[in-house]
């Protein structure tokens, strides 16, 4: 299965002085696991904000989420509320504009995105930094398999499906097939700026 992004159109001047940190990977990679144990680890840096997806599926305590209808989504869409949206799994998923304010005002944020903005992303944004967070093909399965979340659809299909990674290629990669704490304490220093090699 493909999915199809859209990023806003910017003016000819790139979105900066903050950072932009896309967190991307498979389903079952524990993205939301990392970025939760991130977030609370950065809870007392103001300038660190962990942006929230708005999803036309219903929300779930794993994920910190806003949920909306498919018509309310599209109005928003098409009147330009998003700074970014893409489709995937027979949702819609999009980052308000909030985060080009908070990125103009010098913050860093993080999102949980589709690989598929990658590229629109690098184009639009200063500092755009990419976490690929993957895991072993059987790790991904028992994963999946566990989460049981009928909203996502055939377990096969979220595995099968592919993405064009020609213009995706992650500045890190965190394979997260260990302690969930070692990892996020990765991904910490990816929006901390620390050494990666520490």
């Amino acid at each position: 299965m493909t999915e199809l992004p859209a990023v806003a159109a910017q003016s000819s001047t790139t979105i900066g002085p903050g950072r932009l940190i896309l967190v991307v990977g498979p389903s079952g990679a524990g993205k939301d696991t990392l970025l939760g144990l991130a977030k609370a680890a950065c809870a007392d840096d103001r300038s660190v904000i962990f942006a929230r997806r708005l999803i036309t599926r219903e929300a779930s305590a794993a994920e910190d989420n806003e949920q909306v209808s498919p018509e309310e989504f599209q109005r928003a869409a098409s009147a330009g509320g998003y700074a970014m949206h893409w489709d995937a799994h027979g949702h819609r998923y999009a980052l308000s504009n909030a985060i080009n304010d908070a990125i103009r005002a010098g913050h860093t944020v993080i999102a949980n995105v589709s690989r598929t903005v990658i590229a629109s992303a690098r184009r639009n944004y200063a500092n755009p930094i990419v976490v690929s967070i993957t895991a072993p093909p059987e790790v991904l399965a028992a994963r999946l398999a566990a989460r049981a979340r009928s909203s996502d659809g055939k377990l096969e299909r979220r595995l099968a499906r592919t993405v064009d990674e020609s213009a995706s290629t992650p500045d890190f990669t965190i394979v997260n097939s260990g302690s969930a704490d070692y990892h996020a304490r990765q991904l910490v220093r990816v929006i901390r700026g620390e050494r990666w090699d520490c």
